[in-house]
C-alpha cells in the first residue's frame, strides 16, 4: 500500500462525462451511505437535537403516544441518516459538493419505523459557473420503503463533481473570514432564536393561512465547530476513522489529502471545519454540508405546520457555502393554496440568507393542513 495518491488535485479530464454517466439506471450499493436503519427514539432524537430541533412529536416518546398519531414520529429529513441521497459514482478524486435535495414523502415516519433502500443514478450533466470552469451534477434516485412494504419517501439528490482549487478550472471562492458581530446583533440573533415559532399541538387551519405572507422566519447560527459536531452526531456521514481509513485509501487512493503538518493522508472532507483544507477545495472557509442546511428548512416547515401537518414536498438547492461564523435566516413566503388529491395544501417559496444578505439556498414545499371545513 502506497502513501501517495495519483493526483491530490485532479482536474475532470477529456471523457469525464461519459465516465459520470456510466452507470445510469443500475442499482448501486449503499453500505457507505448508511448511518441509522430505524427511527429508534435515540436515533430520531439525536437528529433533531443535531439541527437545535426540540419538537416534543420527535423527540418525546410520550407526547407522540398522546397525539393524534398515536406515535411520536421522525421529520422528513431525518431519511438522510438512512440514506444521504449522495449518487454520485466513478470520478475518483473529483471532489463531490451537494447541490440539494427533491424529497417527496407519501406516510408519515413514526418511531421504530425501518427501512430498505434502493438507490440509482438518473443523470449527469456537465455546466459552467462562475466559481468553477466546468463542473458535473450527479442526479440520483432514492426510495425509501418501510418494513411494510409503503414507499415513504422518494429523493432525488443533486451531487456536483468539481476539481479543487488547485487544479485548472478548479473551484475558487475568494477566502472570506468570519463575521464579527456587534453586541446589538448578537442581542437580536438571541430575541430571534429564543422567540423561534413552535406550532406544537395547536392546530393550524388551512383557512387560516394567507397567500401573499411572509411566516415567521428561524434563525440558525452562528454556525461554529460545535454545531458540525453536533450534526455529524445525529445526521451522519460516511466518512471512515482508524482502520477503516487506512483501508478505503488503500482502494481509492485519489480519494484523500495529505495533511501538510504531518505529511500523513486525511479525508478532503476534512474542509467542512477546517478553513486552511476548505480553501485548497475552493471553498472561502469552513462550511456547513448541504443536508445540515435543507434540514433547517424541512424544521422550519415542520415548526410552522403543527402537530396536525404534513410536509408533503420539499425541494431545495443550495447556492452557496454557508462559512463558519455566518448566521442562516430561513425565510418562507405563502404563494399559494389549493386542494390536492382531496387535501388541503399550501405551497411556500423558501430561501436561507445570510447576514450578508446573500442568498445560500433557495427552494419550494408543500404542506398538507387540516381544514375547517371538507371543501376548498
Amino acid at each position: 500500500m502506497t502513501n501517495e495518491a495519483p493526483s491530490q488535485t485532479p482536474a475532470l479530464w477529456p471523457g469525464a462525462l461519459e465516465e459520470a454517466r456510466a452507470l445510469i439506471g443500475v442499482d448501486l450499493r449503499r453500505t457507505g451511505q448508511q448511518w441509522n436503519t430505524e427511527a429508534s427514539p435515540d436515533a430520531v432524537r439525536h437528529f433533531c437535537w443535531g439541527i437545535g430541533d426540540d419538537n416534543p412529536l420527535y423527540t418525546d416518546p410520550d407526547y407522540g403516544a398522546a397525539s393524534a398519531h398515536g406515535s411520536a414520529l421522525a421529520p422528513g429529513c431525518f431519511l438522510y441518516t438512512i440514506d444521504t441521497t449522495v449518487v454520485a459514482p466513478k470520478l475518483r478524486g473529483i471532489q463531490w459538493l451537494y447541490g440539494g435535495t427533491d424529497f417527496e414523502w407519501y406516510e408519515p415516519i413514526r418511531h421504530r419505523d425501518s427501512f430498505k433502500v434502493s438507490a440509482k443514478l438518473l443523470d449527469a450533466v456537465e455546466k459552467a459557473g462562475g466559481k468553477a470552469a466546468k463542473f458535473i451534477i450527479q442526479t440520483g434516485e432514492t426510495r425509501y420503503t418501510n418494513q411494510h412494504g409503503q414507499l415513504v419517501c422518494l429523493a432525488h439528490g443533486h451531487t456536483a463533481r468539481t476539481a479543487r482549487s488547485k487544479a485548472s478550472g478548479g473551484l475558487s471562492y475568494a477566502p472570506r473570514e468570519p463575521h464579527r458581530y456587534s453586541l446589538e446583533e448578537l442581542e437580536a440573533i438571541a430575541q430571534a432564536i429564543e422567540t423561534e415559532e413552535q406550532r406544537g399541538a395547536a392546530p393550524r387551519f388551512w383557512e387560516e393561512v394567507e397567500v401573499g405572507t411572509e411566516i415567521q422566519p428561524m434563525l440558525k447560527g452562528p454556525l461554529n465547530i460545535t454545531d458540525m459536531i453536533c450534526w455529524y452526531s445525529g445526521g451522519g456521514h460516511s466518512y471512515q476513522s482508524h482502520r477503516r481509513a487506512v483501508m478505503h485509501r488503500g482502494r481509492h487512493p485519489a480519494d484523500a489529502f495529505v495533511n501538510a503538518d504531518t505529511g500523513a493522508q486525511d479525508s478532503a472532507a476534512r474542509g467542512h471545519t477546517e478553513a486552511r483544507m476548505a480553501r485548497e477545495v475552493g471553498m472561502p472557509g469552513g462550511y456547513d454540508v448541504g443536508p445540515q442546511r435543507i434540514s433547517w428548512l424541512g424544521q422550519h416547515m415542520t415548526n410552522w405546520m403543527g402537530d396536525a401537518g404534513f410536509l408533503r414536498r420539499l425541494s431545495v438547492s443550495v447556492r452557496r457555502p454557508n462559512i463558519f461564523g455566518d448566521v442562516s435566516w430561513c425565510r418562507a413566503d405563502i404563494v399559494d393554496k389549493r386542494v390536492e388529491d382531496g387535501a388541503h395544501v399550501v405551497d411556500l417559496a423558501l430561501r436561507v440568507e445570510n447576514q450578508l444578505g446573500e442568498v445560500t439556498a433557495k427552494g419550494t414545499a408543500t404542506v398538507a393542513l387540516p381544514a375547517r371545513t371538507t371543501t376548498a
